[in-house]
């Protein structure tokens, strides 16, 4: 059995993909900096049938991601698929004319550190494996910058291109790399970005294994 490891796992799309993974026979290891998220899941993930274990990290801090994630592949399972999605916070969204230098260290630890640190640790399983899938999640400004979110429109960006490198590098090692872009707000009921459709997704994402960019829906104009 092989581990869909979920980075920033929350209520709302970690929990879906988290399901729609398990429902799959994958074992579950989800990450968040937050012990009551992990908790809350993996208690409402047990009411479905499907195990999941926590573990507390945080994206801003490689050591500790390093270990989370090394210990859910070695008390679960070899990680096949490494799903990236962690909610960037508030204070990365400053206009761009309020936004100085040392305002972007965190937003690039949180988008672009954070993914190389997680895809270096799990990468040599993958390739002993011989497939794997890194599953990146991001908002519009990843291709269409905002200036009223300057942080994470340059962080996303830099991931993107971080993301778009691996798919060349890696696609000759059966080891898949695509991004998923959802241009607004995820809600419950919406046609494209409901929790469950955009799991649905990022499984056929995994499984269908097409192209590196994909959007939930078109980006307004």
């Amino acid at each position: 059995m092989t581990t869909f490891a979920l980075v920033g796992a929350g209520p709302g799309l970690g929990l879906a993909t988290a399901r729609r993974f398990g429902s799959a026979g994958h074992s579950l290891a989800l990450l968040s900096r937050s012990a009551e998220h992990l908790e809350n899941l993996t208690t409402e993930l047990d009411r479905d049938g499907i195990q999941a274990r926590g573990f507390t990290t945080d994206v801003l801090d490689p050591a500790s991601l390093t270990t989370a994630l090394r210990t859910a592949g070695e008390t679960l399972g070899p990680i096949e698929i490494l799903q990236y999605s962690p909610v960037p916070r508030a204070d990365f969204m400053k206009p761009v004319l309020d936004t100085r230098a040392d305002d972007l260290d965190a937003p690039l630890g949180f988008s672009v550190k954070g993914p190389v640190t997680c895809v270096c640790t799990v990468l040599p399983g993958m390739r002993a494996l011989g497939r794997g899938t890194l599953l990146f999640v991001n908002g519009g400004s990843a291709v269409r910058p905002h200036p009223e979110r300057a942080g994470t429109s340059i962080a996303f960006a830099a991931e993107s291109a971080y993301a778009r490198m691996l798919h060349d590098a890696l696609a000759e090692e059966n080891i898949h790399a695509a991004q998923l872009i959802i241009p607004g707000a995820i809600r419950p009921d919406a046609e494209h970005s409901d929790p469950e459709v955009l799991a649905e997704r990022l499984y056929a994402i995994h499984a269908e294994r097409t192209g590196f960019r994909h959007f939930a829906e078109p980006l307004p104009e």
